[in-house]
């Protein structure tokens, strides 16, 4: 049973990493077959349809997990159950759970003002204004190298993000500013951004997370907000400055223009600041 147990494991890494998958979905869709087969007791790839949903059904009960994680566990089920055993999806196909619709939270340009004024050193105020002008992932903030600035034109390349896809983005005046200073001061040898002390090293997630927490404890921001909330910022900013949803897409590196029109709804555009077509008419 063991052996049976690795071999369906190594064959979806196998299969994962054909298609190109991040090695962090490859981490997070067999540490999902391991789990639910030590919830279970029996090996992936004899579980039931009807044990599965159960199983899922028991971990939206008890555990709370949200959509995503029921959407990654039927993926995973269906990448086993089609790729790997070759059995027909129609048969057992297990429909996916309808998204909440819910608006992230975001902040005023004021706040964000406060939020990065508040920030405890040089390195905390660099990453916040990199992320925020750039509209960076967190990832995509611990994973960014030097080079990766390019001041000549005034951009930031933006290296395999999500989905494995380069992008590029607005390099601001003011961060680039500060990024001198801060890597003049630091030295960062591999990583833009390098726990104290660890070169070679990337900053881990706790720790941006964390830098951001404080930063809006001191600035007395009482929005629950994460280090996702400066990339929400940048792209409501930049549509009521006016700034085209199309262009945004692109900074942000949506591969669809739904997931960006989702900022229509928390931009504040008032009505009296634009013009009507008719006022260009000469009537």
């Amino acid at each position: 049973m063991e052996k049976k147990n690795l071999s369906i494991i190594g064959l979806l890494e196998r299969e994962l990493q054909l298609r190109n998958y991040s090695p962090r979905t490859v981490h997070t869709y067999v540490e999902l077959v391991k789990r639910t087969e030590a919830h279970l007791g029996i090996p992936f790839d004899k579980i039931t349809t009807d044990q599965f949903k159960s199983h899922i059904h028991q971990r939206i009960t008890k555990d709370g997990i949200s959509t995503s994680t029921v959407n990654q566990m039927l993926s995973v089920y269906k990448i086993v159950q089609v790729d790997l055993l070759k059995r027909d999806w129609e048969s057992i196909k297990i429909k996916r759970p309808r998204r909440t619709k819910k608006l992230p939270v975001v902040l005023s340009q004021g706040e964000v003002e406060n939020l990065i004024n508040a920030a405890s050193n040089i390195k905390h105020r660099a990453i916040l204004m990199l992320a925020y002008g750039s509209g960076l992932r967190r990832q995509e903030t611990q994973m960014i190298k030097a080079g990766a600035i390019d001041s000549a034109r005034m951009q930031v390349h933006i290296v395999q993000g999500k989905g494995k896809k380069d992008r590029y983005s607005i390099l601001p005046h003011k961060a680039l500013t500060i990024l001198r200073q801060y890597y003049r001061l630091e030295r960062p040898s591999y990583y833009l951004f390098e726990p104290q002390g660890k070169k070679n090293k990337h900053m881990s997630e706790q720790a941006l997370n964390s830098l951001v927490k404080k930063a809006a404890v001191k600035a007395g921001i009482k929005k629950q907000i994460s280090f996702h909330t400066l990339r929400h910022c940048f792209a409501t900013h930049l549509l009521e400055n006016g700034v085209n949803l199309r262009q945004i897409q692109q900074f942000l590196g949506h591969t669809s223009l739904k997931t960006t029109a989702v900022y229509l709804h928390l931009a504040n555009i008032a009505p009296g600041s634009i013009s009507s077509p008719l006022d260009k008419l000469d009537v």
